[in-house]
């Protein structure tokens, strides 16, 4: 499987991040440390990282600034048939990842770990933003038949084969953990859950920003609802969501073929 880890001047952070996740994670894997410029003050310690472990390599993202693209960027770049999203913060269980890889493995497009099944819980953040996810996540389990109860959470694993179907359209923010699991719903494709507790990050500041984002995750709470769909129409549908939301800031770009970037 393909790690991705979007960052942005975590700095010494990382370190423990990815010492866990060197410790927890037994697939055959590969670790994306993917930032935003150049300079950023987490490069060097992946480097420093990398230069004893081959698995881990920092990622230079070329698709534009913030978590979105650096998401994107990574899955595009990943070599492993299963993508899982996770953290630099240490909010994620990293002993979860090679469980979530595995139901991928098994036949399921998105594996969530889902902080609001049995077992799962949220500890710790702002609590206007938990209230909201909690309610996204078991309306859309109820009405919208998502298989997870947590869509919102973007600690998750992926087909790469099913993200390159679909594509990403979002551009701004986390809410791509959201797109890609309402895509799945529309086209009736298998999603897990496992129960997960998610902590608060102890170190760095959060880079969430729920103003600034909540458009982007209303637009796909709403297109998780509606009549099964193809991947060549969730295709051709994104021009139209691009041109829909023209006008907001946190308007989508229609999705082209998946072509591969270089390998940094």
């Amino acid at each position: 499987m393909s790690v991705v880890i979007p960052v942005y001047q975590e700095g010494d952070a990382i370190v423990s991040c990815l010492r866990r996740i060197r410790r927890e994670v037994t697939l055959p894997c590969e670790i994306l440390v993917v930032h935003d410029i150049p300079d950023d003050s987490t490069v060097p310690y992946v480097e420093a990282i990398g230069a004893e472990d081959p698995r881990v390599r920092a990622v230079l993202n070329t698709y534009g600034r913030g978590p979105a693209n650096a998401i994107r960027f990574g899955v595009d770049v990943a070599v492993a048939p299963v993508a899982v999203v996770t953290m630099a913060d240490g909010s994620d269980d990293p002993r979860q990842i090679d469980e979530l890889a595995r139901l991928v493995d098994r036949g399921v497009v998105v594996a969530a770990a889902s902080r609001y099944m049995p077992g799962g819980q949220q500890v710790g953040g702002p609590r206007l933003k938990r209230m909201m996810s909690r309610y996204a996540g078991r309306s859309l389990h109820w009405f919208a038949r998502v298989g997870t109860r947590d869509a919102t959470n973007s600690f998750k694993a992926y087909s790469t084969d099913f993200v390159r179907q679909v594509g990403i359209e979002s551009r701004s923010g986390f809410e791509i953990g959201l797109e890609l699991t309402a895509k799945a719903a529309r086209m009736r494709l298998p999603v897990a859950e496992l129960p997960t507790i998610w902590l608060d990050r102890q170190l760095g500041e959060s880079r969430f920003d729920l103003a600034r984002w909540l458009p982007s995750y209303l637009r796909w709470y709403r297109f998780a609802y509606g009549r099964q769909l193809t991947a060549e129409q969730i295709r051709a549908g994104a021009a139209d969501r691009a041109r829909k939301y023209a006008d907001a800031d946190v308007a989508p770009t229609p999705v082209a073929e998946y072509v591969p970037p270089q390998q940094p």
